[in-house]
């Protein structure tokens, strides 16, 4: 080899082993080298005992997934580029066309919206039930329900639903004669308990998936999402339907991810603990109706919370007075400086939205008249937050 390009691509040094560090080394890769025509052809992704190709793991990716596993209290985990991909993915895998599948009426918007376009154009037909209300999903289960799928709490408006007792429903169905043939599978969209509030598993769900877009990076500046689940042959049935659509995460972002995994518990603690404060001192205000959010007592689901859980994360509703217009509570967000505009939440910045809660909601009724705005809290001070709340009702 005397060319220096062909030198460097087949350089032969190898640096030694036994290099240590707090964090694990980022593995970025598509092809993968193999040392022989043999292992080529016997390396078993599908156990995570070698590597075939980046898209099939790497050291980063498996350590990833080992520790999410971990956190959730499961035994399988898989990764995908978003939140978002990780329920599409769960739905691909369980569901094919004939099915139906069941979702919560508060649920997070998009999984709804895949459901109502993507899912029917399959084939696939789905419900909306109440999630706080056991005996509603029961009256919907019926031979074509292969898949339910539960949040906790609801998406925006924060109700927290009996999850052991929507489980056992499901479980009753599946003991019937009117079961699907393949049975009912339960899957939960855990970002907000991320793992920490509560143990998905013990509450006797199947699946769980998470955000870790949210509070496992907590630096609002990665895409990623969580597919967890104790049982094999389920695992195996999204594992091997993510190797056929080809989702992929990037080294780069697992990195951020595993990095973010070390304070998680000291960053949702510290949230959750700002949030209830936050959520105390705003039941207080004058222009405020009520203030949704599982640890105060009147929020819907409060008594569950308080039985299943041991956090509340960093996510409050305010529903305001009737006579805050769209106009006033537009004037109100866009008054605020330390709460900025924008989706997501468990970043170090505080972020609030308004919702058009009706229109949300097609099985259970929107009960308050006033404009709903969702506060995600950061890390900054309470009483800063406080003060920018205060001067921005006073500009409303």
């Amino acid at each position: 080899m005397s060319d220096p390009s062909t030198q460097l691509i087949h350089h032969p040094y190898t640096p030694p082993a036994g290099f240590e560090a707090v964090q694990p080394a980022v593995h970025k890769a598509s092809t993968v080298i193999f040392p022989s025509v043999a292992a080529l052809r016997s390396r078993d992704w599908k156990h995570k005992t070698g590597y075939t190709y980046g898209l099939h793991g790497t050291p980063t990716t498996f350590t990833l997934e080992e520790r999410i596993a971990t956190l959730e209290g499961g035994r399988f985990c898989t990764l995908v580029p978003s939140g978002l991909a990780a329920v599409v993915l769960v739905d691909m895998a369980v569901l094919k066309s004939g099915d139906e599948v069941l979702i919560p009426d508060n649920a997070y918007g998009p999984n709804k919206a895949f459901a109502q376009a993507e899912l029917a154009s399959w084939g696939i037909s789905h419900q909306f039930y109440d999630p706080m209300n056991p005996a509603d999903l029961a009256a919907r289960l019926g031979p074509k329900t292969r898949l339910v799928w539960l949040e906790a709490p609801g998406s925006i408006t924060l109700e927290f639903p009996d999850l052991p007792a929507l489980v056992a429903v499901i479980k009753v169905h599946n003991q019937s004669s009117g079961a699907h043939p393949q049975g009912t599978v339960s899957a939960l969209d855990n970002t907000w308990g991320a793992g920490l509030a509560f143990n998905a598993f013990t509450l006797g769900v199947d699946v769980s998936v998470q955000a870790l877009t949210k509070y496992p990076s907590g630096g609002a500046d990665v895409l990623m999402g969580s597919v967890v689940t104790s049982d094999e042959a389920l695992h195996h049935l999204v594992h091997f339907c993510h190797m056929r659509v080809g989702y992929g995460v990037s080294g780069s972002d697992a990195e951020l991810v595993l990095r973010g995994l070390n304070s998680i518990a000291l960053r949702y603690a510290a949230q959750d603990a700002a949030t209830r404060q936050l959520a105390a001192w705003l039941q207080t205000l004058p222009q405020i109706e009520t203030v949704l959010h599982p640890a105060l007592p009147d929020s819907p689901g409060h008594a569950v919370w308080k039985r299943d859980c041991s956090g509340a994360a960093c996510l409050l509703s305010a529903v305001f007075k009737p006579e805050f217009t769209q106009a006033r509570i537009d004037r109100f967000c866009d008054s605020l400086k330390l709460f900025r505009l924008g989706y997501s939440w468990a970043g170090p910045m505080s972020l609030c939205v308004p919702y058009d809660l009706p229109a949300l909601r097609s099985v259970t009724a929107w009960p308050f008249q006033g404009i709903l705005v969702r506060f995600s809290v950061g890390l900054e001070a309470v009483a800063d937050l406080q003060a920018d709340i205060t001067q921005a009702l006073a500009r409303a």
